[in-house]
């Protein structure tokens, strides 16, 4: 099993996306910003070096959001996703196709990764939780 953080990062009542790239596996679905863990760190610590990564922004990890496990036929991942906050910088697309703001009404208008399915329904019922 895969261990993966990510990251739900708000602005206002917007939270962040990002598309991934078109030649990694899902290449164009959206994500939640995060990445694997490396032996030997933190979710926490995993989180904030992906976010240092694939962003160019220092983040604040705070609670648990959801925790998810998803098989894929290439893989199965257990995803947990962490409220953070961004305390440096401004999202930079060093990863990722694209990154968006979306609001939890925009969810259906972008196709994401089905490991996310869940916590975007939660994220339609509920909001920031």
């Amino acid at each position: 099993m895969t261990e993966v953080v990510a990251a739900l990062i708000w602005e206002g009542d917007r939270f962040l996306i990002g598309q991934r790239p078109e030649h990694k596996a899902r290449g164009l679905l959206w994500e939640f910003v995060g990445g694997k863990t490396e032996p030997g760190e933190s979710k926490e610590q995993a989180l904030i070096r992906e976010c240092r990564e694939e962003l160019d922004v220092e983040i604040q990890v705070g609670d648990v959001f959801l925790e998810v496990t998803h098989e894929y036929t290439d893989l199965t991942v257990h995803l947990t996703l962490f409220h953070a906050s961004i305390v440096r910088g401004i999202p930079q697309k060093l990863e990722h196709q694209d990154l968006r703001w979306i609001t939890p009404a925009e969810i259906t208008n972008y196709p994401f990764c089905p490991a996310d399915q869940v916590i975007l329904d939660k994220l339609r019922r509920e909001g920031k939780g």
